[in-house]
């Protein structure tokens, strides 16, 4: 199994556990003091969230341009109502208003989210993004906000039982994915059929156009379900952190964002966001 860990997001959540942790254990009384304290704080916090918005450069004046694929439950993914919602979208909000912002989100392919910052369309892509070396050559990377698994989905019955069995077998994925280039690299290019998303990998599958699909777990898990027949493997491909991916040039946007998460994960509004579409088993 590989393990991809290239961000410090177990430090990260250990700061959200303590911060936690401390709340859990204070007392129920508020003194007029610490109220107090508490508000001037406040202020001071949205006096310097403005004052830092002001110096920032976005793509479009006042708003924060969020490119993303919509085919990533729970991540992002279209409602019946065509919004799009989930973790990453919540996320982008959240940070949006940390920087007194409004959010604009630009539903595209994956390809197309990565390569819209690249190219300055887009202020931030999120999608699921997983930090590699290729993809730090040519984007910037904020800290991590989450952690992800690439699964293995077969048929029910599969003589596909482990990651090594799938030496040999034709396995779909979505195209410009880490799911992609572990598989095209561990069982090379000729034995990875690309799809533009994750749904059309599992369809494939469905349909005997390939053997097996590697994707995200939770988007795997939600596939599953809605997919009678299908089943995920116990053994997990791979383990990887998740982070927002931004122009290499705006080093302003880059900080604004990093000190923005760490608010979110120190207060917990991340890991509330987490839990709100992701339940606990």
């Amino acid at each position: 199994m590989k393990k991809i860990s290239r961000r410090s997001f177990l430090a990260a959540a250990a700061v959200s556990a303590a911060a936690l942790a401390l709340t859990a254990c204070g007392g129920s009384a508020s003194t007029a003091s610490s109220a107090a304290a508490s508000s001037v704080a406040a202020s001071s916090e949205a006096a310097s969230t403005s004052a830092a918005a002001a110096e920032l450069t976005t793509v479009e004046a006042g708003k924060l341009t969020m490119a993303t694929n919509a085919t990533f439950p729970p991540y992002e993914m279209t409602t019946d109502a065509g919004t799009i919602e989930g973790i990453d979208v919540d996320t982008a909000q959240a940070i949006a208003e940390k920087l007194g912002l409004e959010l604009q989100i630009d539903d595209m392919d994956f390809d197309a989210a990565l390569l819209s910052v690249q190219q300055g369309k887009a202020d931030i892509a999120m999608a699921g993004i997983t930090v590699t070396d290729e993809r730090m050559a040519v984007m910037s990377f904020s800290d991590s906000y989450a952690t992800g698994i690439q699964s293995v989905i077969v048929p029910e019955g599969s003589d596909i039982t482990s990651v090594d069995d799938l030496a040999g077998k034709k396995i779909g994925t979505q195209r410009g994915t880490t799911g992609y280039l572990y598989c095209s690299d561990d069982f090379g290019e000729d034995a990875v059929v690309a799809y533009d998303n994750g749904l059309t990998a599992v369809q494939a599958l469905n349909n005997g156009q390939v053997d097996a699909v590697v994707i995200d777990n939770e988007p795997a898990k939600a596939y599953v379900e809605s997919n009678p027949g299908l089943k995920i493997l116990d053994t997990s491909y791979a383990e990887e952190d998740y982070a927002i991916g931004m122009n290499k040039s705006n080093t302003a946007l880059l900080e604004a964002v990093n000190a923005a998460l760490e608010e979110l994960k120190a207060d917990g509004t991340l890991q509330s966001i987490v839990d709100k579409y992701i339940k606990a088993e």
